[in-house]
This record gives C-alpha cells, structure tokens and sequence, in this order.
C-alpha cells in the first residue's frame, strides 16, 4: 500500500481496505444501500487496533536526523514492532488497514444476519460472507465446484478449440493470456475504447523466469504447478511432465513480454488499430470474433501494444501441443480458484505466493481472508456501508482546504521555475488549473442489481462477481468517460492520481493519523496528508504524466529544451535511488521507481511551502510541541508516514515488481535533497541527510 498512479489503462493497484474515523454519513443523499432507515451509530468498541502517530516517546536519541532521519524517528518502534506471522509488511499503512477490517468484520456481520431485504445489496454481501465462512461445506465439496470447466478443458483438442475456449473464458472475467480491459483513449480521453497488453505469466515479473538468483522460486513454482495438478486429479507421472511442460510454455511467454520498467513508458502500451488489421499480425487469434464473442464495440479501434508478445503468443498458439494448453489452462483455472476451494487447495496456494514467494509465515484467519473475497468483488457495495458507518463529514471538509492550499503552493512552484521556458510552462498551469480533486467516496454509486449471488457456494459466487464486474468493465467501451467514476474504493488507505482525467483522488480511509488528524498542530497534517496531496499531484508531471497534457490526452506539450532540462533532473534521482541497497548485493531500481520519487520529492516540497503560507497566515501555530519545532514535526510526520517492516521475501518481490521504492528509502529519500531539511535541524555539508550540491536533486 503506498500512493499510487493511474495511467489510462488498467494499471494494477495495491488496493487494501482501511478505517477512515468514526461519524455520522457525510451525504445524506447518499444513504447506505437499501437502508430503509436511519442505522444506529457504529459500536466504536469493536476496533481494537490502535492508530499510529507521531510519538517523542518513539523517537531514538541515538540516531541522529542527520544522519537518518527514518532511523531517528522510526528505528524503536520498527524494532518493537517486528512483522506478524500472518503478514508480508507491518507499519503505519497496516495499522490502519487492521482498524479498517474490524469495522468492515462488524459490517459484514450484519449483512449476513438475516435481515437485510431478498436481492439487497446487505444480502449480497452477507451471500458471500456466509459461504465463505462455511468451510465444512466448502471442505466437503472438494474439487467438485470446479469440475466442469476443468471438463471443457480436458475436451480441448486442436488450435481451433482452445481459441474458442480462451473467447469464452474472456466473458466470464477469466483472462488467462493476455490482459482485456476498458479505459480512456490515449489520444481521445473522453471517449472509452479496449486495451489488451501482455499476460499470462504466474510469477510476478519475467525476469523470474532468467534471472540467476531466482532460480529456487522457479523449481518452487514447478513444485507448486505439480502439486495443484496432482491435487485436480491429475495423475502423478503426467503432473510432474505436465508442470514441467507448463513452465516451459509460461518462459517463452516471458521472453517475448517487456520488463516492468519498459512498460513505464506510455508508448509502449498504446498501439491503436482496427480488429481486421490485428487479425493480420495474429492469422490464430481473431480479435474480431473476440469482440464479437463478448459484444463489445472494439472492432473499428483497440489498442493492441507489445506486438512481439503476440507473435509469439499466436505463434504458441500453433506449435505448442494441445496437452501442454489442456495443462497451462487447467493450472491456471485451479490456481485461480484455489483459495475458495478446499483446504489443500488453498494451503498449496499460500505456501507458494505467500510463504516461499514473500516469507508470510501463516496464514491469515479464515474471517480475514473471506472479508478480502468480498472487498475484491464487492467492494464499492462494502464501501457504501462503511461511508454511511463510520467516515466524518468535517474530514471531508478539511481535506478540501487542504487541497486548495496545496494547488496554491504548487502553482507558486510553477509559475518561478527558472528551467522551464514560457511556452511549457503555460501547459503546465493549464494542467495545474484543470486538476480534479476527490475526496472521500465517489458522488454517484454502482448499481449491483445485475449480480445474483446465491447461498451454498463460495467459488460460485466469487465465480459470478468475477463475471459480472468483468461485464461491467468491458460495458464502458465505446462511450464517454465516466468522471464520477472511482478507481478506488473508499476504506482504502490509499491515494491515486489519474493521467486520463487529470484527477486526484483521496478514499475515505487514509484521512487519519498519521496522515490527518483535525486537532493535530499544522506540521503533522503538511507533513501526512498534505505531502500526499502534492505527491499525486506531482504525478500530472512525472516522467509518465508529464508526457499527458490538461485534457488528459496524451500529448508532448514539451519543448525540447525543456524535456531535455527534465531528464536531466530525473536522471540524477535514478542514480539516487540506484544507490540504496535494500539486502545485501540488492538495489532498488531507480527507474522502475522513478515516478514515485518524483511525486515524493515534488509533494513534500510543495507541502512544505504550504506548511509556511499557513503559519504565516497564524503566527501564533507556529510554535514548538514537544519540544520540537514546526519544520521539524512536519519532517519527522513524513517518516512517521513510512514507518514500515517487511519480509525479506517480500521486499524482494518489490524491489523487482514495485514501482515505489522500499519505506525507509522514501522516509530518507526526499528530506535529503531540501535545504529546509537541513536548517530545520541545522544539519551541515557531509551529513548524510545533506545532499551536495553536485548531487542534489532540484526538480520542482
């Protein structure tokens, strides 16, 4: 969980559902679904979980925040705080996700109780919540749930058959080879058209495949194709050939696909083009009997990128033998389904992503796991009814004042930079002017009536929701762009900005401490929540964002000179974080990075500059609270933000996978290239939180 950014496309974002506060509904207009009256306030004796802040008790004397102002600030509790056996990460954003989940565990108790309406959306969620903790029957079931598409696989015998089965398959929200989503046009942002781009990988990134030091995840993961074929009924002999057969098929994949860092340049994932001229570059894939297949208006224009993935893919589709795609599909659609089948499905399942991949140590309790069945397909619905629970209107309303303070810092910034010539600096205030901030939860909410859950299935119901929100997605073709649309759902402890829309957007959830609270001195919440909003603000011009202009088309409203003089800039922040080493021998990737550590730098820079206009508006705020000064506390609330442990495994799937650097390397990062860092805490040339002047990083 870390702030993100929504290019416009399907970008995959960490999204973890979290606590937002406690209130009354914001907007009475906006009732939780199907509530027929008021509901009683929420019972606040039901979150447990404390919230983290900006403690002096936590602070270490011993660490200079010269030398680091993470270790200074976030070193003793770290240590006190070790990450828990059922989690991959523990800090700040966990915290906050475990009160989430105490609320969201009361809420979908109640959905489940019996008394919500026939068809409501309470009974909806209270389907899924029921069969999901049903694990007698799920148990009893075993593979049968499953059993009749693992038929139709088991039926496929030629190219022709299993190209048929893959359309099939699209409709029922099951992508297996390649990604098939709906988002804006790179060049026409209003309108809606489809995008497909490379797929079909189950190890995280394609330099798991090569790589020397991952080859014990790659015999792990042939362990783990073996052993779930095996546990579907396939024959031991034929599993171990089989596994062996589809790892083989998922390599070649891998080598004709682009790394993540490739993929962070726009160009790579647009390529537009007609389904008849597609149809030419892959003779046994039809797009257009895809389209037609699914009844999407995407045969006149689609954005087909990475066209050497789908060579090879449609040349695969040719050559590999019709057992090995009987293998690769039957694998896949177990795998998919393993968490909401029996138990040695779902244990195969955590013991290779989980626990050999990220180092999770247990797994975490059944309530836990369901409550992320049901934000993963309901969670819009599950969102309502925490708004309506527990989010304060007076959050929303400072949040508004924060923006509007920040968008003035940031246009202050603009309007003086001394590299950026007159003519992109106009784009960029026009950018700067149309931003769309928002804040909380969307204004308009999805209707749910077409999904049918039912009562005695968990995989069916995760099976129908798949299905029903793919269709929902694939239903915006063709038309204009919903801007009242969220990306996110509201108990998100997140924050995104959005390329295609020139939006900022701040869930529900991440306005508490450590990011906002209403009573806290002013540097806290510059420090937390104000650091975010220019951070996604930032993202309008970032190595990706920049290269999109106002009305969210992307566009070079550049010149030449002046791109020149930004690379140059974002160069030196590559090689910056090229420098952190994140476990022995392993650096972070300044690249894959790079956009975040831009919003890093610019947002807390920006913030910073606001903190100032505030206390000068009321003097009489800028004064010291324990002990330290208002620049300090705003410093020292960024790193209490970043406040993080994680495994080794999982901070090595980041580093390869994550385009956020580790949250120490963020906590350090930007305070190290401010001046105001340094006079905030008189720090001196050859400290290690003073940066010189020939490495500096001086961007916005």
């Amino acid at each position: 969980m870390s702030f993100s950014k929504v290019v416009p496309l399907s970008l995959s974002l960490a999204i973890a559902a979290s606590l937002a506060g406690c209130g009354a509904a914001p907007n009475p207009e906006a009732a939780a679904p199907d509530a027929a009256a008021a509901k009683p306030a929420f019972d606040q004796s039901q979150i447990k979980t404390q919230l983290i802040s900006l403690n002096a008790a936590d602070l270490d004397p011993s660490i200079s925040a010269c030398s680091d102002l993470n270790g200074f600030v976030n070193s003793k509790w770290l240590a006190a705080n070790p990450v828990p056996g059922d989690q991959v990460t523990w800090g700040s954003f966990e915290i906050l996700r475990e009160r989430s989940l105490e609320v969201q565990h009361a809420l979908v108790e109640q959905a489940a109780s019996g008394k919500a309406a026939a068809g409501s959306v309470e009974a909806k969620i209270g389907d899924i919540w029921k069969t999901g903790s049903d694990e007698a029957t799920i148990e009893a079931a075993g593979i049968t749930p499953l059993q009749p598409e693992l038929d139709k696989i088991a039926a496929l015998a030629d190219t022709a058959a299993i190209t048929n089965y893959l359309r099939d398959s699209y409709a029922q929200g099951n992508g297996f080879l390649f990604s098939l989503y709906a988002s804006p046009d790179f060049k026409d942002s209003g309108n809606v058209i489809a995008y497909v781009g490379q797929g079909g990988l189950g190890l995280p990134e394609k330099g798991y495949y090569f790589d020397a030091s991952q080859a014990g995840i790659r015999d792990a993961y042939v362990a783990y194709i073996e052993q779930l074929l095996a546990l579907s009924g396939v024959d031991a002999a034929q599993a171990k050939q089989q596994a062996k057969d589809v790892m083989a098929l998922e390599t070649r994949l891998a080598k004709a696909s682009l790394s993540r860092i490739e993929l962070r340049d726009p160009a790579k994932r647009y390529n537009p083009l007609s389904a008849a001229d597609a149809d030419k570059q892959t003779p046994n894939f039809s797009w257009t009997a895809l389209f037609d297949s699914l009844q999407v208006p995407a045969k006149d224009k689609f954005s087909l990128a990475q066209p050497g993935f789908f060579a090879e893919l449609d040349k695969a589709l040719a050559d590999v033998p019709a057992a090995t795609w009987q293998a690769y599909l039957r694998f896949h659609t177990v795998d998919n389904a393993a968490p909401y089948l029996s138990s040695a499905f779902e244990q195969a399942n955590f013991d290779f992503f989980n626990k050999t991949l990220r180092g999770q140590k247990e797994m975490q309790p059944r309530w836990k796991r369901v409550l992320e069945s049901v934000n993963g397909s309901m969670g819009e619905a599950l969102g309502q009814l925490y708004v309506d629970a527990v989010f304060p209107a007076e959050s929303k309303q400072a949040m508004q004042h924060l923006v509007e303070n920040l968008s003035v810092a940031l246009k202050a910034r603009l309007e003086t930079l001394p590299w950026m010539g007159e003519e992109t600096k106009k784009k960029a205030l026009e950018k700067w002017a149309s931003f769309t901030p928002k804040i909380g939860y969307p204004d308009k909410w999805r209707d749910w009536s077409g999904l049918t859950t039912q009562s005695d299935s968990y995989l069916g119901n995760m099976q129908a929701a798949r299905a029903f929100n793919y269709r929902y997605m694939l239903g915006k073709i063709g038309k204009p762009v919903d801007k009242t649309e969220w990306g996110m759902t509201p108990q998100t402890v997140n924050a995104y900005y959005n390329a295609g829309k020139n939006e900022i957007v701040f869930p529900a959830a991440i306005l508490q401490p450590p990011f906002f609270d209403a009573k806290a001195d002013p540097a806290l919440n510059y420090g937390g929540i104000g650091a975010v909003i220019g951070h996604e603000m930032m993202h309008g011009y970032d190595d990706s964002g920049s290269q999109f202009a106002a009305n969210g088309n992307f566009d070079n409203w550049w010149t030449d000179a002046d791109r020149s003089a930004f690379n140059s800039r974002t160069d030196q922040l590559v090689a910056q974080f090229d420098g952190y080493e994140a476990l022995p021998g392993v650096n972070v990737k300044g690249k894959l990075t790079l956009g975040e550590n831009i919003g890093d730098l610019g947002g807390l820079t920006v913030s910073y500059d606001a903190l100032q206009m505030a206390l000068k508006e009321k003097p009489e705020l800028n004064k010291p609270v324990d002990g330290h000064t208002q620049d300090q506390r705003f410093f020292m609330n960024w790193a209490t933000v970043w406040r993080r442990n994680f495994t080794d495994g999982e901070l090595r799937v980041r580093l390869n996978t994550d385009p956020h650097a580790p949250a120490n390397f963020r906590a350090n990062g930007a305070p190290s290239n401010m001046p105001s860092y340094a006079a905030a805490f008189q720090c001196k040339a050859g400290d290690a939180m003073v940066r010189g002047d020939d490495k500096r990083v001086v961007i916005w």
